[in-house]
């Protein structure tokens, strides 16, 4: 019941938090423009050693404080995301055009740079590196990684790591099937809109429930 319980909260949460962000639109043009296997593998590979690095880091949070604390940090993390990808969202105009085009101009600049990964590039494609390296450090630090580290640690880590790459591999399959015709369509102020009332749920049930142990 745990890990179904933080499996399905994983999944929720990864695909509301990562359907039209950057990343996504990052795994999109790259798609138009290389291998769409390489770049997949790349996207995929990234966000596994993402959702396994963060809950990893929640799973070790209940050890390194009470559980008790640790749930209560969780459930206030779930509220201001919640407020903050609302406030974020009222602030969006709703139109994506601008964002694939910052995210265009970046992937060019990343493109002059190829020749300093001379040493990866021995060993792997340059697609799947450059895949690889921006979905990753593009995620490092985020609200969605956040958010992982503090559900795994009030979660089953193992229900939150298959929700969690469930999620990220069918985003990702969407945004290099779909394209950056497909990411110029979402909307991200509706997406924020639900991802924001999806923390605030979480929120409120974490804050009805109990930690796990506490009678």
């Amino acid at each position: 019941m745990h890990i179904l319980q933080g499996f399905t909260k994983s999944l929720a949460m990864t695909a509301l938090s990562e359907i039209g962000d950057r990343t996504f639109c990052v795994a999109a043009i790259l798609a138009m423009r290389h291998p769409r296997k390489l770049v997949l593998a790349g996207c995929v590979a990234s966000s596994v050693v993402m959702t396994l690095v963060s809950s990893s880091l929640g799973w070790v949070a209940p050890n390194l404080i009470s559980r008790k604390w640790s749930h209560h940090v969780t459930t206030v993390l779930f509220f201001v995301f919640g407020i903050l990808s609302l406030r974020e969202s009222y602030k969006e105009d709703g139109d994506s055009d601008d964002e694939l085009e910052e995210v265009e101009e970046e992937l060019d600049d990343d493109d002059t740079k190829k020749h300093q990964r001379s040493f990866l590039v021995r060993f792997f494609s340059p697609v799947f590196i450059q895949a690889f390296s921006i979905t990753f450090f593009g995620e490092w630090g985020d609200m969605s990684q956040i958010a992982t580290i503090g559900l795994a640690a009030d979660e089953n880590p193992l229900g939150v790591i298959l929700g969690g790459v469930i999620a990220q591999a069918l985003c990702t399959t969407a945004a290099v099937l779909g394209g950056k015709s497909l990411a110029s369509k979402i909307s991200e102020k509706t997406v924020g809109l639900l991802s924001g009332a999806l923390f605030l749920v979480f929120g409120v049930m974490s804050l009805l429930s109990r930690p796990e142990g506490e009678l």
